[in-house]
């Protein structure tokens, strides 16, 4: 697909169809986890309890804070770059720029539960942390014909995965990936004159 006929794709969907392919999409993924960390898993419930892990200086220090440091980078980027550069076709607008921000919070924590789950819960922890970061980057498959995005989740998710990777704690990963998302996603949507309640 084009980038034209993507946008005009992306155009011609609703705020509510899009919102529900992306929530659909995200279920399939944690449904995925599930089913591949029964096979995968040992003990399945068991393992998953032992990957989240409630130590809020670690969530602070390696979730939170680094976050911040990835927010202020694609911000200042954003700033100084052309804004073509950070196109991916309109998807990311579509998404956020009408929702609430209690819809975009619980939107972009699903997303950070799904994508987190499969992807360092259960692919990092069972084939290693270059083949979930690297499948994590290629599922944002809008990005790879844009060189900042693509540099962008490439970073992030190499990132969040070495964050993992030294913590071995999902909690981490999960804050990290909804801060971004979120404080992302409420930015796009006040920018471009999104509602604050509903």
């Amino acid at each position: 697909m084009t980038k034209r006929s993507q946008s005009d794709f992306i155009n011609q969907l609703s705020t509510r169809q899009i919102t529900k392919h992306l929530i659909i999409t995200q279920i399939i993924l944690l449904l995925v986890a599930v089913l591949a960390s029964l096979i995968l898993f040992q003990a399945p419930l068991k393992t998953w309890l032992s990957l989240i892990s409630i130590q809020i200086t670690e969530v602070i220090l390696l979730g939170a804070l680094p976050a911040a440091l990835i927010l202020s980078i694609d911000f200042t980027l954003m700033r100084f770059l052309p804004e073509r550069f950070y196109d991916d076709g309109g998807i990311n607008q579509k998404v956020f720029q009408n929702h609430s921000i209690l819809n975009i919070f619980w939107l972009t924590l699903l997303i950070a539960v799904c994508e987190e789950a499969l992807f360092r819960g259960v692919i990092q922890t069972s084939f290693g942390y270059f083949t979930a970061s690297t499948l994590f980057a290629l599922i944002h498959f809008r990005y790879l014909k844009k060189l900042v995005l693509l540099i962008s989740v490439l970073f992030v998710s190499y990132f969040l995965g070495y964050m993992y990777e030294i913590t071995g704690n999902l909690l981490v990963t999960i804050t990290a990936h909804f801060l971004i998302d979120f404080i992302l996603g409420v930015w796009i949507s006040l920018r471009n004159g999104g509602r604050n309640s509903e």
